[in-house]
């Protein structure tokens, strides 16, 4: 099997709920993404697929998505105080974990017809989490 990454660096805050350690304040990461692709054929060029095509289906939609955002799950009662405020704001329908954005980022990528293998969000330098099929 081939076997791509490319690694996604992007900024996010969040907080997590029905958590009792530092996490339940609202604080930020300078995270980054790996995300990995797999396949047994290569195309006609001898790839499994073009960086530029991961760049253009994933970097993009976490520019938009996640890149400066808060990530609350909907039950925060901070979301519409904030919303109110016209801050930028993600809602997940779960806790914005490692593992839940891992999860967020997993799914985009394999909705958008990628061959996804897995991803692991590095939410700090020594902290990781992957979600992967």
């Amino acid at each position: 099997m081939y076997r791509v990454a490319r690694e996604i660096e992007f900024c996010y805050g969040h907080r997590l709920l029905n958590y009792e350690g530092k996490c339940r304040h609202l604080h930020g990461h300078n995270g980054k993404a790996v995300i990995v692709l797999g396949g047994d054929a290569l195309d006609h060029r001898g790839m499994l697929i073009d960086f530029s095509d991961i760049k253009r289906h994933l970097q993009a939609w976490i520019d938009e998505h996640l890149d400066h955002n808060m990530l609350l799950h909907r039950d925060d009662p901070i979301l519409p105080v904030l919303q109110e405020r016209g801050e930028r704001v993600f809602v997940m329908d779960q806790n914005p974990t490692a593992e839940n954005i891992a999860r967020l980022i997993f799914e985009h990528a394999k909705d958008a017809g990628l061959p996804i293998l897995e991803v692991t969000l590095w939410e700090t330098p020594r902290c990781h989490a992957t979600f992967g099929a």
